[in-house]
């Protein structure tokens, strides 16, 4: 029984992509300076804010188009979302970490269909950490 279990846990593991570790930095400034720049440096970067809530500490971009083609009512290609966590280290020092995501988008007539892709490129992610860092 444990070793169907253990097979059924591996299959399982391989059909959902594993996500790449999520970078992160801890920068000597408090949380609401960390916040606005990086709200600012998000929209310097060309990355429009989608959700936001600060008393949780994220930040979700709307999700850009890497490659293929979007004709409205019709999309086929490849898109990726920016999650960023803030969280306060003590008074004067915030740690923020940056999460992509990377999926496959058909749609047809409106309706969104998205799989996600397994990614190790993790280089937006550092990008955008290190334009903030600058920025602070």
């Amino acid at each position: 029984m444990k070793v169907l279990a253990l097979a059924l846990s591996m299959v399982l593991a391989a059909a959902v992509p594993a996500l790449a570790e999520p970078v992160s930095r801890t920068f000597p400034v408090p949380l609401e300076r960390a916040w606005s720049t990086t709200e600012k440096v998000l929209k310097h970067l060309g990355w429009d804010i989608d959700q936001a809530d600060r008393s949780i500490g994220w930040i979700t971009t709307d999700s850009r188009r890497l490659e293929g083609e979007d004709y409205g009512v019709y999309a086929k290609g490849s898109r990726h979302r920016l999650r960023i966590h803030l969280k306060a280290d003590g008074e004067s020092r915030t740690t923020i970490t940056v999460e992509r995501s990377v999926f496959k988008r058909e749609r047809i007539l409106w309706m969104d269909k998205d799989e996600p892709v397994r990614t190790d490129d993790q280089t937006v992610e550092k990008n955008v950490l290190s334009a903030i860092g600058k920025s602070l």
